[in-house]
């Protein structure tokens, strides 16, 4: 009965209900069994005593005794090593690389087609996944840049470059005078979302009445980069400010919401905001009033040569002047890269019912951002740039080589 009871309790590994003892409890049990043996040999009872303190069977540790038994006539030093090793086939299935090499990128877009076209099982590529002989790519859609879209990018590039070495590097300019404008929809809510819930919570229900026309509101935004002291105090945080694209109209019919006639905030598709006048009421003294107003080149952006901007242009000791970033290059405005993702991490907390409530929530959120983070933005602006230079460069010297 003991036999039996101690072999269930004993530490073979790998058998269902039994427990793996770890190597550091097999160095103690042997150490305990040389402190009690005397002229190599265990007194009556030492066995049975050393299995009840260890928790184990007396099976296991007359085969740990044993086996320190045979180091000690060695004449080697008594250390139990880990016997529970991983297990390896001896038929491993090996990928053949020639044949995913040969797969389009379309029969490489999930685990199942990628099973079928190279004859193994679902599983077998999941392991191999796993185990990091295949990696998994998220691959995004860049844009098709043309050789004039390449020169160009290379020459905006360089016009932000200081044409001075410092410590044997090129500096870019501080862009403290260059405003960059964009625009961007902002949507009441996500068509997708995703939790975090309890086992016992309900999930959220949440509907509307069409997923392709969430209510959504465009902004238009207006940042430069952020102006600091010398002891790090913020002169100037960059943010000019941010307009929302609404009107407001009077409801055509009543409902339960309000009666009819009430003024309602609706979204509209394009609007002609005055920037130029909140640039001057928040621009700092101390910063060159010579400021670059940077946008796209979509169409309903207004030319250099306009006549109301002109009008306003070269007026209160301010000189504006609009500059068009190249196309395809979205990477080059602040906004687009970063600062836009930024407004809206922190706008999707926060909860709207209305457009009111959304327009209220985007203004919230970018006054909650820090200067900082504004400033983080330009400092991967200028590592974009760079990243451009080197490429163009790049390229440019192996074309007039070939």
């Amino acid at each position: 009965m003991d036999s039996a009871a101690g072999e269930t309790a004993g530490d073979i590994a790998g058998d269902k209900g039994k427990r793996i003892i770890g190597v550091d409890t097999k160095n103690l049990i042997a150490q305990s069994m040389l402190q009690v043996s005397h002229l190599g040999k265990i007194p009556y009872g030492g066995f049975v005593k050393t299995a009840k303190d260890f928790g184990v069977s007396r099976k296991t540790v007359h085969r740990i005794w044993a086996e320190a038994s045979k180091q000690i006539q060695s004449r080697v030093h008594v250390s139990k090593k880990d016997r529970v090793k991983g297990f390896k086939r001896n038929d491993e299935i090996q990928l053949d690389q020639n044949r995913v090499r040969a797969l389009s990128v379309l029969e490489r877009s999930t685990i199942r087609k990628m099973a079928v076209k190279l004859d193994l099982s679902k599983s077998t590529v999941g392991r191999m996944v796993k185990c990091g002989i295949l990696r998994p790519h998220t691959n995004a859609v860049k844009p098709l840049l043309t050789a004039s879209n390449k020169l160009a990018r290379m020459k905006w590039g360089l016009t932000h470059v200081q044409p001075v070495v410092h410590n044997g590097m090129l500096k870019y300019h501080t862009m403290h005078n260059v405003v960059h404008i964009d625009e961007k929809w902002f949507f009441m809510t996500k068509s997708t979302d995703r939790y975090y819930l309890l086992l016992d919570e309900e999930e959220p229900y949440r509907s509307c009445k069409s997923k392709r026309f969430i209510t959504k509101v465009m902004f238009m935004c207006a940042v430069c980069r952020p102006y600091f002291g010398e002891s790090g105090d913020v002169i100037f945080d960059g943010k000019i400010d941010i307009f929302p694209f609404t009107r407001q109209e009077p409801a055509m019919r009543k409902s339960k919401n309000r009666p009819r006639g009430t003024l309602e905030t609706k979204p509209i598709q394009s609007v002609n905001k005055e920037i130029i006048p909140a640039i001057k009421a928040k621009w700092p003294d101390n910063i060159s009033k010579k400021i670059f107003i940077q946008q796209d080149n979509v169409r309903p952006h207004i030319m250099h040569n306009d006549a109301e901007f002109q009008s306003v242009a070269n007026t209160d000791g301010f000189r504006f002047h609009i500059i068009c970033q190249p196309a395809n290059s979205p990477y080059c405005n602040v906004l687009d890269l970063g600062f836009f993702r930024a407004i809206q991490s922190i706008q999707d907390d926060k909860l709207a019912t209305g457009v009111d409530e959304l327009v209220a929530n985007v203004q919230t959120a970018f006054d909650e951002l820090s200067a900082e983070t504004l400033n983080n933005v330009f400092l991967t602006l200028q590592g974009c740039l760079t990243g451009i230079l080197k490429v163009e460069t790049k390229l440019h010297t192996l074309t007039k080589k070939g």
